[in-house]
């Protein structure tokens, strides 16, 4: 058996990159641990070019371990980092510990996926951002609060996404717009004052679409549009007079079309009006 002849006949997806030992030059199957499988048919074996964990290709190691998942232990140290992420897939989640400090954030991604929930919050401290990100979207809810002040805004998004309502109103400060987002998106009255006067319109806009309309008259002199618009769809008509004169004609027009609306209803015989 030689490198040259194990690629005769054999079969690889359209689209598919040139097989190439991950060490790099061509695959030889006669120095593999896994020769044998080659005698093997289909998916009881291995197949260079198309399923082979010696290849650099991680879709055609991917083939291997989901031919062979119960090898995913045995090659959790392989060198190569992309056998071990994806072996990571398939190994027993019991064994996964040893790879949560792996030099690879691929293969730690894979960890943070699957790390049962006793050793997950061991990673919500990972260098990478994509790990944490991770982290924060399946460790326990009770366990969300260490991760409020993460340096990354992506990570603090899920954490925002998932914090029990107890403890949100903590992250109505948050320095990144996109995540008092979230938090104006979540929060329950009376907390939800919090960012009445936040620095944001969107986030302002958001509160406008969720406060109670007894309360839109708090908004009714904001800085922005936008809110004032939200103000005038939803308070009551009676309060809505400062305005009617008001700079953005989208606003004045909401604002003319609901009181006159109401005026006119207010002729009508037997139809309430408020």
């Amino acid at each position: 058996m030689n490198a040259l002849s194990d690629f005769i006949g054999t079969r690889a997806p359209a689209g598919d990159i040139e097989a190439s030992h991950w060490q790099g030059g061509p695959v030889d199957c006669s120095a593999c641990e896994y020769a044998a499988l080659r005698d093997r048919p289909a998916e009881q074996g291995c197949e260079p070019g198309h399923a082979c964990m010696q290849d650099v290709y991680a879709r055609r190691i991917d083939r291997f371990f989901r031919w062979h998942p119960e090898q995913g232990d045995r090659q959790l140290g392989h060198p190569y980092f992309e056998v071990r992420a994806i072996a990571a897939r398939h190994a027993n989640v019991f064994r996964l510990a040893s790879l949560m400090d792996d030099p690879d954030e691929t293969v730690r991604l894979q960890i943070a996926l699957r790390l049962p929930q006793q050793l997950l919050g061991r990673m919500a401290h990972d260098p990478h951002r994509e790990v944490r990100i991770r982290v924060a979207q399946r460790l326990e809810t009770a366990e969300l609060a260490a991760m409020r002040n993460d340096t990354d805004y992506g990570v603090r998004e899920w954490v925002a996404r998932r914090l029990p309502l107890a403890l949100l109103p903590t992250m109505a400060r948050d320095p990144d717009r996109a995540v008092r987002l979230i938090v104006a998106q979540r929060l329950e009255m009376p907390a939800l004052l919090i960012l009445l006067s936040d620095k944001s319109p969107e986030v302002r806009r958001t509160v406008a679409e969720r406060l109670p309309a007894p309360l839109l008259p708090r908004l009714i002199a904001d800085t922005d549009w936008r809110v004032r618009w939200e103000v005038a769809q939803r308070a009551d008509p009676s309060l809505l007079d400062p305005l009617r004169e008001d700079d953005d004609p989208l606003v004045r027009q909401c604002v003319l079309e609901r009181q006159d609306t109401r005026q006119a209803l207010s002729l009508v015989p037997g139809v309430p009006h408020g």
